[in-house]
């Protein structure tokens, strides 16, 4: 890849609004949605210690997950936004490599331009022994994408790393969150993590709710083999568990 790279939208006007217009005016009716937060958060300026580490987020379209995005970005807002946006999504196409790292150049969204933290990513693959710098998983994949534009919103002022797993074995998971934090440490860069995932597909509300509150459990708990256990146990269609592997950097 070279620094000149440009990840052109793939999923506008499908996922969500391609007219700049309609797509803040429908980023607003996520936060205001009976569903959602209520109102539209003001980003934070104030020199604060952050609270907020990380998020998990869905990737459906806005119709149908963008209420529900709109609660944990309205956290993410009120807390402050730091450098670079470290953004984990699973990997729906199968092209790239099991951990694919986006290291240079930018995304583009309808609203925005965002910026790859080059340094950061190449920390990460040089800290890890399955990340490789990889275009092609990201090329035509939403779960990242879909994030972007709810950022680009509210502020100008950051990066991104967006890293893609096909692979999510627990030893490549471990592996994945102690090179984040590693490198976020060895380069003094204030990150925060997005975890792209939609945890449950095509069941009933009642079934849905059971399964979310099963994971949350282990979550809450910091037991990242106890994620992979539920999940497997109770078939939960949840699409990215890696998250809960980056306990290293969710406690400090």
């Amino acid at each position: 890849m070279g620094e000149n790279m440009i990840r052109e939208p793939a999923v506008a006007g499908a996922f969500y609004e391609s007219n700049v217009k309609y797509l803040r005016e429908s980023i607003e009716d996520c936060f205001k949605h009976r569903l959602g937060p209520g109102e539209v958060p003001k980003l934070s300026r104030i020199n604060k210690e952050k609270k907020v580490n990380a998020i998990m987020v869905p990737h459906a379209g806005y119709v149908y997950s963008g209420p529900t995005a709109a609660h944990a970005y309205s956290k993410l807002v009120q807390d402050g936004f730091p450098e670079t946006f470290v953004i984990l999504c699973p990997n729906h196409t199968g092209y790239g490599a099991d951990v694919s790292v986006y290291n240079e150049g930018s995304w583009v969204v309808p609203n925005g331009v965002c910026e790859v933290d080059n340094e950061l990513a190449n920390e990460i693959i040089k800290n890890s022994n399955f990340a490789k710098a990889d275009f092609n998983a990201h090329l035509k994949e939403h779960s990242c994408e879909v994030q972007l534009p709810f950022l680009k919103y509210f502020d100008s002022n950051f990066n991104i790393v967006p890293i893609c797993m096909m692979g999510q074995s627990v030893e490549a998971s471990v592996d994945l969150a102690n090179s984040i934090y590693e490198a976020s440490q060895n380069i003094g860069r204030k990150i925060t993590l997005i975890d792209s995932t939609d945890l449950s597909h095509f069941k009933s509300q009642e079934k849905t709710i059971e399964h979310d509150n099963l994971v949350f459990n282990e979550v809450f708990n910091v037991n990242t083999e106890g994620v992979y256990q539920v999940v497997k146990k109770e078939q939960i269609t949840m699409d990215m568990v890696q998250l809960w592997q980056v306990w290293n950097f969710l406690k400090n």
